[in-house]
Formats: C-alpha cells, structure tokens, sequence
C-alpha cells in the first residue's frame, strides 16, 4: 500500500488546504527528506497575501526546509556526500547544472532552472517540492548542505537568514574590520546582517525599525549593534541625519536595505552612506514604482548591488556560524508551529495576530 504524505497546499491568497500525496519513489540521484522545520519568510508573507506572483497551480510553500535524509539514492549519496540519517538543509533553487552560469559558478542566474523547492506547482511530479510537508522530495540537481545534528531544529532553521545576512552585508556589500554598517529594517534578516557583520569584525552597526519594531531592536542591541533608531511615530528620527551624527559627518560605509514594501528606506540607504559607499538592496517592494534619484548616486560615487536570495558561498559560511555557537540565536526563534498551522505561522510573522512578538517562525511538520 502506498505511503501518503501530509502537505499543506496554497490553491490562492491566504487559502492553505492540508493534503495527502503519495510518497515519491526514490533512485539512484534523488532522495526524500524528512522534514524537521522550515522557517517562514518575509517573501512567504507577500505571496501568501497576494503582493507577489504566485505559482499558477496550487503549490506547497515552503523553500528554507532542512531536516534528515530518510531515503537517498547511491548516486547522490556519492555527489553530496551524505547519507541515511544526516541533517542537511535544502536550498530553493534548482539549477540545471549544466549551462555556462552553473558551471562557472552563477548557478541563481541559470536559464534553464525549471523547478525550486517551495515554488513549484503540484502539478510537477512527484509533487513534494516544498517544505511544508511532512516530507520533500530532494531532485539530482538540488543543492544539499550538511548540518550539525545536535543543534535545536529550530536553531538550525535559521540557516537561510543567517545564510542572507552573510551574503548581504559581508559578501555583497563588503563589510569587513572596522567598518560602519547601517541595516534599515529589523526582521530576521536585518538582525542576520547584525550578527553577520560582528563576525567579520565590523565597527559600527546602526540599526532601524519602527516603533512596532521596539522588541527586534533591543534584540538588535543584545547581538551587537551599537545604535537603534525608530523611524516612525511622534519621535521618528530623520534616517541619515542621525547616522550623520553618529558618525561624525561621514556616512556609514556600507548600507543594507531590507524593509518590505517601503520606499521611503531606499532613500535613506542612498543619504546615509559616506562618499563611495555602498548599497545593497535586498527589500522586494512587490512590483511597485519606487522613487529613485539617480544623481545621488552618481554625484556621490554609490556602488549600490541587488541582492538576490542566497548562494551557497554564503550557505556554507552562516551554517558554520550557527554551529560554531558565537552568537545567541536563541533570540531570534520566537515562535513554532506544526504543519496544520502554516496559515497561522505566516500571519503570525505578518503581525497580524495578537502576538506581535514574532522576529523567525518556523514549521515543523512533527510539532503538536
């Protein structure tokens, strides 16, 4: 009789239904996950509202999956190097692995991706392509990072934003010793660029959030960053004024935007950093028409780089952040749901429930 794996499925804007779908079969170059945790994202968020593109079939969400290798070809086994029982988390992309991006290392540019994992309709055998499922199918071309085992699942599914801040502010925008940063946005990917930034040695870390924003940013304080500014309400602060001030006049070196939606932190990304500096814009505004100067950018010398998910370059760096234990992630990782509540678990990142608290969610498939 065959296995039925429990799935939750999005058929349209804020719609989850739970599903049941047959086991996928497993060869010699794929294999199954059995999924630990899947954290819950900004861009999870968008499309469960309906700000973003949707996949036009019914689909299962969920692209930060990690958990434990339950079947696994032998095939893959060798190209991966894990096996049986290892932790591994997943990344969303599926290259093909064989164009001239892959193979010279450009693999989130490649033309021939066809698939992602939390992205592809159920539509598409053998239709476990999310996380938020019971299991998830790993295809020969996905790409596998293993992990520490002995690390709390919910810590451990902070790869992918701690994986962001990595690339986003030290890869990206070149943060290194002694440099001053500003992060315009407080979330989870915000805090990971703090703590990113730590790591590689930065000087002054600024951070902003709105009033609403006041638990993430003393969250900010405690994983190092030197000043918090609130940008919104009767004592909202004018962005690259304070960071002026604080700086003595020059600007930050480096800044990172990661705010969903707003406009007005663009600017304030392009005022605060000092001449020559650098932007890296990492905050989809779904679609929409953002004001932009461009003679800021031009008569200030501005390097200003998109930023686009996360390469394994930077997966592999934050994964051994996370297991080296420097930083209290702890902090991070408010809430947990099980699978029956992925609904709950977006809207509770949203803030749209009672509980403003939330900085990481995340949903774990065997949690009650």
């Amino acid at each position: 009789m065959t296995q039925m794996v429990r799935a939750a499925v999005q058929t349209a804007p804020r719609t989850i239904e739970m599903r049941e779908f047959a086991r996928p079969r497993i060869g010699a170059d794929d294999a199954l996950l059995r999924v630990e945790a899947n954290g819950v994202c900004g861009s999870d968020v968008e499309i469960y509202k309906g700000h973003m593109g949707m996949n036009p079939n019914p689909f299962i969400p969920g692209h930060e999956p990690m958990g434990i290798i339950a079947e696994i070809g032998d095939r893959a086994a060798a190209r991966w190097g894990v096996d049986v029982g290892d932790r591994v988390a997943v990344e969303v992309i599926v290259p093909c692995r064989a164009c001239e991006d892959c193979l010279t290392g450009r693999y989130q540019a490649c033309r021939f991706r066809k698939y992602g994992h939390g992205v592809t309709g159920i539509d598409v055998d053998p239709t476990l392509w999310g996380g938020f499922a019971e299991y998830m199918y790993i295809s020969p071309n996905s790409v596998v990072h293993r992990m520490d085992k002995t690390i709390p699942a919910e810590i451990a599914a902070l790869y992918n934003p701690l994986g962001a801040g990595v690339r986003w502010a030290v890869d990206l925008g070149e943060v290194g010793l002694g440099d001053s940063l500003l992060v315009l946005g407080a979330g989870q990917r915000g805090l990971a660029a703090v703590i990113a930034a730590k790591a590689a040695g930065a000087g002054t870390v600024i951070v902003t959030g709105l009033r609403s924003d006041e638990h993430k940013l003393a969250v900010a304080r405690e994983l190092g960053a030197d000043h918090t500014l609130v940008v919104d309400g009767e004592d909202a602060i004018e962005v690259a004024a304070a960071v002026k001030e604080i700086t003595g006049g020059r600007g930050v070196d480096v800044a990172v935007e990661v705010t969903p939606m707003a406009a007005q932190p663009i600017t304030d990304a392009l005022t605060s950093v000092r001449h020559g500096g650098r932007v890296v814009l990492a905050g989809l505004k779904g679609g929409r028409d953002i004001p932009l100067v461009t003679d800021v950018i031009v008569n200030r010398a501005l390097t200003v780089k998109g930023a686009f998910g996360v390469d394994a370059i930077a997966m592999e760096k934050a994964i051994a952040l996370l297991e080296s234990g420097r930083f209290p992630l702890e902090k991070l990782h408010t809430h947990t749901f099980g699978l029956d509540e992925v609904g709950l678990a977006i809207e509770t990142l949203a803030g749209e429930t009672d509980d403003a608290s939330a900085i990481h969610v995340s949903v774990h498939p065997s949690f009650a």
